[in-house]
C-alpha cells in the first residue's frame, strides 16, 4: 500500500496522480546503456591490439568504464527517484512524496494553495512533460520533479479546489 493510501483521512480520496513521463525513464536507462554500447564497440574493435599504458587506446577504454560507471550511478538514482516517489491531489489536500530509506513528504491543504506554476522547456512542450511549483500560504511551495501532463494535473488541482471551495460555501 502506498504513502498516500495510508495518508488518506476518512471521506478523502485520490483525485488525479501524477506519473513521470516516459522520456524520464528512457533517459535514465540511456544513461546507462549508451555508455556500454560504447565500451562494447571500443573492446571490440581493440581485440588485436595489445593493450597496455603506451598505446593510446587504453586511455579510450578507462574513459569508457568512467563513463559507464558515471551512467550506471546517474541510471540508478534517476529509476530510484521515479520508483519512491508518489505524487497526488486527494479532495483535501496536495501530496509529495519522496524516499525510499528516509520519508520526505510535502503536504499543502487546497484551499491554502495560492499559486501553481508551470515550467516546460521546448521538448517538454514538444513532448508532455513539465515541473509545477505549488505554493502555499506562508512559505510552503513544493516543487514536483518532471512529470507527464503537467497542464492536466494543474487543471485537477483548480478541479479540486473548485470543489472544495463549492463544499465550504454550502456550510
Amino acid at each position: 500500500m502506498s504513502y498516500i493510501e495510508q495518508s488518506l483521512g476518512d471521506g478523502e480520496t485520490v483525485i488525479r496522480r501524477a506519473r513521470f513521463h516516459w522520456l524520464y525513464t528512457g533517459w535514465a536507462w540511456a544513461c546507462m546503456v549508451l555508455p556500454l554500447a560504447l565500451l562494447v564497440s571500443i573492446l571490440a574493435g581493440s581485440r588485436t591490439v595489445p593493450l597496455n599504458w603506451a598505446n593510446p587506446l587504453t586511455y579510450v577504454l578507462a574513459l569508457g568504464f568512467v563513463a559507464l560507471l558515471a551512467g550506471v550511478v546517474t541510471s540508478v538514482q534517476m529509476l530510484v527517484l521515479k520508483w519512491t516517489t508518489e505524487i497526488a491531489i486527494t479532495s483535501h489536500r496536495f501530496v509529495e512524496k519522496r524516499g525510499l530509506f528516509t520519508l520526505r513528504t510535502g503536504e499543502i491543504a487546497l484551499p491554502n494553495i495560492e499559486g501553481v506554476k508551470v515550467r516546460q522547456s521546448l521538448p517538454g512542450r514538444i513532448f508532455g512533460y513539465g515541473t509545477i511549483t505549488i505554493e502555499g500560504t506562508g512559505v510552503d511551495s513544493v516543487t514536483t520533479p518532471h512529470i507527464a501532463d503537467p497542464i492536466g494535473f494543474v487543471k485537477a488541482i483548480q478541479t479540486a479546489k473548485e470543489h472544495v471551495a463549492g463544499l465550504t460555501a454550502k456550510f
